[in-house]
């Protein structure tokens, strides 16, 4: 399997090195066009091939492209769907790269979607030593899914497979040893159609890939309540503007029976100028300049959430898999809370700090799998698409509508 990927990926490197520097060397006026300006996808693939020999995902006409990187834990870095001179759709945090530091608590190098295993906080926490208070002083992310470099396991055209042995040690005190792998496939257009139910205009361009993860208790025990135990959790980053707005469908219905629709009040409630409810839908801003998150569980998901920036003209689409009848684990920093009972769904909002720093800005949208009550051997997967749509308003409002359920002129002037 190792030399599949040499033989794949050494030419691409390498052809991406000699290109590079041919461009640095002759500054011909055409040439000159191949550094691409930032923002494009063509600047991020240039930036970051100096720091890892990356995996590039293709469509057979190269307009659909993704970055993947084992050497940052199979992050998909960012994407296009417009070939190099496309925009970039992914988040890559350029002050963390060139900070050159690594940070003990988190390291923030970005990606439009990576790969994290929960509970963040509570009582099973894999991020606080056993009895410490959480608080942020005391927070690590794991260094498996932060900071290490994943074996990768098959490279081709459109696929890419990585694994990576993990150990835990959570705020029980217990070792879990979890080996993660995952798989990210790009999508043709034939399969986006089928997964979506959609028939694809011939205006729109279209970026789109899933990504299977799969967890295996590698312990001698079962992972219960009493031991403690994880979950995977998915989260993607992208591009604020000051016009993006973050929608969510859930099912309508009684609160004692689903719950309610939406925990809000992560960093404090959020304003009512920020968020609103309507119709069976959460609208979120997400311009990048007030911290906020949502919260909502596996009965009142539908699945699917998306993003809209009309100044980009980016529609980005999220699924996962969702199963109302499973435990999900409440990810909270207070180990007195019920840790069996958690979000399914998350978006969130970058904005300053009380310091005025920000890390981003940037905004998300997550997913979680069921908690991983397994035995010996026992596995756990969670499936987890993202698809974007970039194209002018007209083409892309139908798309928003049948997925979403609202159109596109209503999501740029809920607020």
């Amino acid at each position: 399997m190792k030399m599949n990927y040499v033989n794949f990926i050494l030419p691409v490197a390498m052809g991406g090195i000699m290109f590079f520097s041919c461009i640095g060397n002759k500054k011909t006026s055409e040439n000159m066009k191949k550094t691409y300006e930032k923002g494009t996808f063509g600047y991020d693939l240039n930036y970051l091939s100096e720091k890892d020999s990356l995996i590039m995902l293709k469509s057979d006409d190269e307009k659909a492209q993704v970055i993947v990187s084992a050497k940052y834990q199979a992050k998909v870095f960012t994407s296009t769907a417009n070939g190099l001179d496309g925009r970039s759709l992914g988040f890559v945090n350029y002050k963390v790269f060139d900070s050159g530091v690594i940070d003990e608590h988190m390291n923030g190098y970005g990606g439009e979607n990576r790969l994290w295993l929960g509970p963040e906080g509570g009582k099973y926490s894999i991020f606080f030593e056993p009895g410490v208070e959480q608080i942020y002083d005391n927070w690590h992310t794991p260094k498996g899914f932060d900071i290490e470099t994943w074996q990768v396991e098959h490279v081709s055209q459109k696929e890419a497979m990585f694994t990576k042995d993990m150990e835990l040690k959570n705020y029980q005190g217990n070792l879990l040893k979890v080996n993660v792998e995952r798989k990210i496939s790009l999508l043709p257009e034939s399969v986006i159609s089928q997964l979506l139910s959609l028939s694809l205009p011939g205006e729109v361009s279209v970026v789109a890939y899933t990504t299977d993860n799969k967890i295996t208790n590698k312990n001698d025990f079962e992972w219960t309540p009493k031991t403690g135990t994880v979950c995977i959790w998915m989260l993607d980053m992208f591009h604020p503007s000051d016009s993006a707005i973050t929608i969510v469908p859930y099912r309508e219905g009684d609160e004692k029976e689903l719950g309610k629709v939406a925990t809000t009040d992560y960093f404090g409630e959020i304003p009512p100028d920020r968020l609103r409810d309507e119709g069976g839908i959460l609208y979120l801003k997400t311009d990048g300049k007030y911290r906020s998150k949502i919260g909502m569980n596996a009965k009142r998901t539908k699945g699917i959430a998306g993003n809209y920036d009309p100044i980009s003209k980016r529609l980005t689409i999220v699924t996962f898999d969702v199963d109302p009848s499973k435990i999900y684990l409440n990810q909270e920093w207070n180990p007195k809370k019920d840790p069996l009972f958690g979000d399914a769904l998350n978006a969130y909002n970058d904005g300053p700090l009380e310091d005025g720093s920000i890390m981003g800005p940037f905004l998300e949208l997550e997913s979680c799998s069921p908690a991983a009550f397994l035995k010996p051997g026992g596995s756990l997967s969670h499936q987890h698409h993202v698809f974007h749509f970039v194209g002018d308003e007209p083409v892309l409002s139908p798309i928003c509508e049948k997925l979403l359920g609202v159109g596109i002129d209503k999501v740029k002037h809920i607020f």
